[in-house]
């Protein structure tokens, strides 16, 4: 209860506390990168003039190591297929590729199975050096390579390079097949 001569409470405002603002931007997030395993990382290119033309192949281990991972990479585009050793090209080529009705088809493939001597029971033709990427027939083989012929779907090589191909790759090794995609020294072969 007021009494009249007591004067009536009044509420002081007070005002409001600064924020304190701290002299240090605030750090932004950044995604952590993928470390890069050194030992796929291209470390060296074939020196080779101009395009590889059909039947052409290069082959140069100087340099390379000895052993290590196996990367093989074909570019649809450009028909040729590289193979490196520990991010060292040791090898190239240019190569036989499906036509529009059975194209040679892009991904990551693993070679599943390796046959010196191999005779397709779909197309009952001769697939020396094959080397199986898919279930459904696509592989890596010799093959006459000329210009004007194809295959259904699978890689043909030389069959001298294809012979060293066989001979150093291993199940398990993995090949890349791309449309266009370019790699230079110091790109990575493979994610981590």
């Amino acid at each position: 209860m007021l009494l009249a001569d007591e004067p009536a409470a009044t509420a002081v405002a007070e005002p409001a506390k600064a924020a304190t603002v701290d002299p240090k931007p605030a750090k932004q997030a950044v995604a952590a990168k993928k470390p890069v395993d050194e030992r796929f990382v291209i470390k060296r290119i074939l020196p080779i003039e101009g395009p590889i033309k059909y039947g052409e192949w290069h082959w140069n281990e100087e340099g390379a190591p000895k052993d290590g991972p196996i990367v093989i990479t074909v570019d649809l585009d450009a028909r040729v297929l590289s193979i490196f050793r520990s991010g060292y090209e040791i090898g190239a080529t240019a190569v036989l590729l499906g036509t529009e009705e059975k194209p040679t088809p892009l991904g990551v493939f693993p070679i599943t199975q390796k046959k010196r001597h191999h005779v397709s029971n779909l197309y009952d033709a001769e697939m020396p050096y094959m080397q199986r990427l898919t279930d459904d027939g696509i592989t890596l083989h010799a093959s006459e390579v000329e210009w004007g012929y194809a295959s259904h779907g699978c890689i043909g090589m030389p069959e001298s390079f294809a012979a060293k191909v066989f001979a150093t790759t291993k199940i398990g090794d993995r090949v890349f097949i791309t449309r266009g995609k370019m790699v230079k020294t110091g790109d990575s072969l493979v994610e981590s």
